[in-house]
């Protein structure tokens, strides 16, 4: 049994230290991008790897875990959870990585005006936000605090929903910005996907706490409000 726990503890260890390297990621590429920080751009860009490596290093701890130790119940779901949760870190990196790229190509700063009116800001805040909590729940094992995260979500979708047509209005207006503003289209985009993979991080948490699986749209809905 203390092989067990220590195993399962350096499990844990290793993904909360991922969540770290993946927070920093996503708020490096919020300050590359509203202060035009093409070095920091490219740092996120250089550590994507090691994004890569310790989602490796955390599977193959798992699937050891579970060949060996043969657990069940709690420490079943919390490894299966992990699993999963790992892998929905790796593409929270890897777009923080593609908005990254993105800010290194650019010509030159993005207007304030564009930022404002796209509700960017707004949308790396709430991410933050919900990274936090999620990292939270997960190390203290906070069923309620996993569910808060499902009302932050509601947020990144409605400015995601209202980006098309305040595109739309700014090409109109600004059509020399054509290209940049659909290239900063996809940065709301991924932000957006950033707050769906972290909806189903804290599913993966609440799964693990009370062997409920959220899967259900209309449940998950319920729950949100």
């Amino acid at each position: 049994m203390k092989q067990l726990e220590e195993d399962l503890k350096y499990i844990k260890d290793k993904t909360i230290d991922m969540w770290g390297l993946v927070s920093s990621q996503v708020d490096n590429t919020r300050i590359a991008l509203l202060e035009f920080d093409k070095p920091l751009a490219n740092e996120v860009s250089a550590k994507e790897k090691r994004v890569d490596g310790f989602e490796l290093k955390i599977d193959e701890a798992c699937e050891t875990f579970l060949a060996l130790q043969n657990p069940f119940a709690a420490d079943l779901r919390m490894v299966i959870a992990i699993l999963k949760i790992n892998y929905n870190l790796e593409r929270i990196g890897d777009f923080a990585n593609a908005i990254s790229l993105l800010i290194e190509d650019l010509d030159e700063p993005v207007d304030e005006e564009i930022i404002a009116r796209l509700r960017i800001t707004e949308m790396f805040h709430t991410c933050s936000l919900m990274m936090r909590d999620a990292s939270n729940a997960f190390i203290k094992e906070d069923g309620k605090l996993a569910r808060s995260v499902f009302k932050m979500d509601k947020e990144l979708n409605t400015i995601n929903k209202n980006a098309v047509e305040t595109i739309c209005e700014l090409i109109k207006e600004k059509p020399e910005k054509t290209r940049v503003l659909v290239e900063i289209l996809s940065v709301v985009r991924r932000l957006e996907r950033v707050g769906d993979h972290l909806t189903n991080i804290v599913e993966e948490i609440i799964f693990s706490l009370e062997a409920k699986k959220l899967t259900h749209a209309k449940f998950k809905k319920k729950i949100s409000e």
